[in-house]
């Protein structure tokens, strides 16, 4: 136990085959969350294309600035 890099002479040593264990662990560990993060079409079926949100976009700009336009014209009249 000379030669052993453990901490103390008392921890016990891992063989070839606590450490494939181990590897197996965090295989399925790793591949369970991988699964878990996955996103498919289906989860974002609902979500728009890229051209139909730039469409809606660009509607819903024109409208903000169509409203910006009219409400100094609007203040003026209350006046």
């Amino acid at each position: 136990m000379d030669n052993c890099l453990c901490l103390n002479s008392r921890m016990a040593i891992l063989g070839d085959d606590d450490l494939e264990a181990i590897k197996g662990l965090i295989k399925v560990t790793i591949d369970e969350a991988i699964e878990e993060k996955f996103i498919t079409k289906a989860d974002i079926s609902h979500l728009p294309t890229k051209d139909e949100f730039y469409t809606k976009m660009d509607e819903v700009m024109g409208e903000l600035k169509a409203i910006r336009e009219e409400q100094p014209l609007q203040s003026h009249k209350l006046s």
